[in-house]
């Protein structure tokens, strides 16, 4: 969908067009869940994230005032509702010895969990020293859209040819801040 596309889809579907609702929905909901997963949610949870940044939209389709930056609103939208998710559970996942499992069934290291948890907290740690922007083009790039980086490019209001310089400028302040503080080859494991 190019800009005037998007305009009249949006405003159709503000005045109830479901034809122009599932457009929109088609365009960006890869991008909604994208952002949904960017927070390592499990697919139920994203799933939720997803359903509740769609109803705010539906919600609140009169506060977003230009078309163009319905990409933007929705990714913004999204990272509150995972937000808001994460900060009801406030529980971190532990793995635990399985007492049922059969005598000499290999079990998974319960340390690994612990390890694996510790170097993504170092990871997002890093990542949420980033400067806003990085953060949020790096977030919409983790799964290239459904319209691929067109789709990206329209919900993050830059040029197309912008997109993978400025990733790339990104990930390499993300690995530089992580080689800073021991963690040089965790950027790399997460791409």
């Amino acid at each position: 969908m190019d800009h005037d596309v998007v305009a009249v889809s949006f405003h159709a579907a503000a005045a109830g067009d479901q034809g122009a609702w599932n457009k929109i929905v088609e365009r960006y909901a890869g991008l909604v869940w994208a952002v949904a997963r960017s927070f390592r949610l499990s697919s139920a949870d994203a799933a939720d994230v997803s359903q509740a940044a769609w109803l705010r939209l539906v919600e609140r389709i009169d506060q977003v005032r230009d078309a163009q930056a319905l990409g933007s609103w929705l990714a913004t939208t999204t990272r509150n509702e995972a937000v808001n998710l994460m900060r009801k559970r406030r529980d971190v996942p532990v793995a635990e010895f399985d007492a049922t499992a059969m005598p000499g069934e290999e079990q998974e290291d319960p340390s690994y969990g612990v390890v694996t948890a510790a170097r993504d907290e170092e990871l997002w740690q890093a990542f949420r020293r980033l400067p806003a922007r990085c953060q949020e083009i790096l977030r919409v790039l983790v799964v290239e859209p459904a319209d691929g980086y067109a789709a990206a490019a329209a919900a993050l209001g830059m040029p197309i040819g912008s997109l993978g310089p400025s990733r790339s400028r990104c990930l390499a302040s993300l690995r530089n801040d992580l080689h800073h503080s021991g963690r040089e080859g965790a950027a790399s494991d997460h791409e």
